[in-house]
């Protein structure tokens, strides 16, 4: 391989790896696996748009207040189309279409709709990423809301599966212990 073969290469690794990092967030934020969740940022990352945490949140701020607001809540995160721009040798900034469903379990307050027990929203996740040694992790996390559908209290719920999630289904789930 040549020089520049090297370097399509070494772009196509990272985005694999960045997707792969997001794929995670997720799915850690759906099954509520907080400490792995942890894992995918970086120590100083800032929080921005979310209505788990202030804006400019530190990281225990945005865990305390994700695993606060969906400790009864059904959530089902989507991101898709991925638009990763390497802005250095280990850093990119990244645009994700996302679509998110969360229902609360009991009578907690929806803020983003009141009156009722959930939203479906819409949007795009803006976010930094740096590489740490092989691992690539969020350095910013901006969400940015294009609309919001209330779920009404007489719409029927969402039914759960048979199968709960493995938290060990991947091996590598396994080393982020």
């Amino acid at each position: 391989m040549n020089q520049e073969d090297d370097a399509k290469l070494a772009y196509l690794m990272a985005v694999n790896a960045i997707q792969m990092t997001k794929a995670r967030y997720c799915r850690f934020v759906d099954t509520k696996q907080w400490d792995r969740l942890r894992t995918l940022f970086t120590a100083d990352c800032r929080f921005e748009g979310l209505g788990s945490a202030p804006d400019r949140a530190d990281l225990d701020i945005f865990i305390q207040g994700i695993s606060r607001r969906l400790a009864h809540v059904v959530s089902v995160h989507h991101c898709h189309m991925g638009e990763i721009e390497l802005v250095g040798a280990d850093e990119a900034k990244v645009i994700w279409a996302m679509e998110d469903h969360l229902e609360w379990q009991d009578s907690g307050e929806v803020v983003e709709a009141p009156g009722n027990r959930g939203f479906r929203g819409y949007g795009h996740y803006e976010e930094c990423y740096v590489r740490q040694g092989d691992t690539w992790k969020i350095s910013l996390l901006r969400l940015t809301r294009l609309g919001i559908h209330p779920i009404p209290d007489a719409q029927p719920r969402l039914g759960t599966g048979r199968l709960g999630a493995n938290p060990d289904w991947l091996p590598s789930d396994r080393r982020l212990r």
